[in-house]
């Protein structure tokens, strides 16, 4: 003879509707801690990206330069600005661009135009990005971003 015991999932939790307080703490707890040490390590690989990011697009503005100064014998004007790598100054006959990219001077990474100095006191031009603070100088993430270095 076969007895076959039939469980069904309505009758094991018939009285439990939800969870309890102490169950709801527990969870809560667990995902404080895991986001305790998880978010730490992805926030300052962000800021390390942007600083790549940072150089990449110094040099990538650099490049531009030189091929302008290619074309038209010169480099841009303070005045003229990186403008001049993607709409012909006035005046400037020998102009070939647009010399970027999608035709846009790129910001830096924190939303801030790269600073331009023509002539530049470390070479002939100078690009420069004042890093995630926005202020002169710093170190880590604070620190410029110039296109002599």
């Amino acid at each position: 003879m076969r007895t076959t015991l039939r469980i069904s999932y309505n009758n094991l939790f018939k009285n439990r509707e939800g969870f309890t307080l102490l169950e709801l703490i527990f969870v809560v707890v667990i995902i404080g801690l895991l986001a305790g040490l998880i978010v730490p390590r992805f926030v300052g690989k962000v800021g390390k990206s942007k600083v790549t990011i940072a150089k990449a697009q110094v040099e990538a503005l650099a490049t531009a330069l030189e091929a302008y100064k290619m074309d038209t014998a010169h480099y841009p004007s303070n005045e003229q600005g990186l403008a001049a790598l993607i709409k012909t100054p006035p005046g400037e006959d020998r102009w070939d661009g647009p010399y970027l990219h999608k035709n846009v001077v790129p910001k830096d990474p924190w939303g801030v135009e790269y600073i331009y100095k023509y002539p530049g006191q470390h070479g002939s031009y100078d690009i420069i990005s004042y890093g995630s603070d926005g202020k002169e100088g710093g170190t880590g993430q604070d620190a410029d971003i110039v296109s002599w270095e």
